[in-house]
Order: structure tokens, then sequence, then C-alpha cells
């Protein structure tokens, strides 16, 4: 299976967090299972820390190498996401997360997300 980790599910992964669920821990680590991280998570994480909206255990120069020793795909914006971006309801507003979506739905793949607003998106499957 394929999957796009939500920015939330990377930190909490990365940093071995208990707030991270069980299912989604077995299904990022099973090595049968291919994971996605959105360039758009790692932009937001890089804005939330230029802004100390966030803090991390983990080095955010450190981010790319446990990126590459996990095993997980950087996800690049394609314009067809942006398309599907553009055709996306405004069941709410965050940007990242709404692309995370039009990605996941332009390449049907699951998100790994605890994010109750992500459900309220056709045509998305969300694993928590």
């Amino acid at each position: 299976m394929e999957y796009i980790l939500d920015t939330h599910t990377l930190i909490w992964f990365l940093e071995d967090s208990p707030k991270l669920s069980n299912e989604a821990k077995k299904r990022i680590t099973n090595i049968q299972n291919q994971c996605f991280i959105s360039i758009c998570s790692l932009w937001e994480i890089a804005i939330k820390l230029s802004i100390n909206k966030l803090s991390l255990d983990v080095s955010f120069d450190d981010f790319k190498t446990e990126i590459q020793r996990n095993d997980f795909t950087i996800l690049p914006i394609e314009f067809e996401h942006l398309q599907q971006l553009q055709q996306l309801k405004f069941h709410h507003r965050d940007p990242f997360d709404r692309l995370i979506i039009a990605q996941a739905q332009s390449e049907n793949i699951a998100i790994i997300s605890k994010d109750e607003n992500f459900r309220k998106y056709e045509n998305v499957t969300i694993i928590w």
C-alpha cells in the first residue's frame, strides 16, 4: 500500500511520540508499504519553525536524513495536484491540508492522519 503522511504524523513518527496511533505506526513501519511525505508538509514545518509556532525534538536540518533513513519518498507538487486542489470543496481552509488531500486524491493514495477534517472530503481514504 501507499500512504501520504500528514504533517503531524511525520513529526510524531520521527519523534516517537505516544500521540501516534498504533495502527499508523504499524503501517508506516511495514516495509511492504511505501510512505510519501508531501513537500508541502516540509514547507509547513519550515514556516512554523521560523515564526516559532512549532518546536521539534528532531532538528529540521536532520529531516532530509530522517526521511531517507526511513525510506520515505518526498512527493513534489505537480500541476495535476493543483488542478485537483482547485476543485476541492472548502470543508476547511488550511492550505497545507488541502494540498495534501488534493495530492492523495490525484495519486489515489491513502493519508495517515488524525485530523478529522480530512474525513469530510470525498475520494480519499484516511487511516488512523
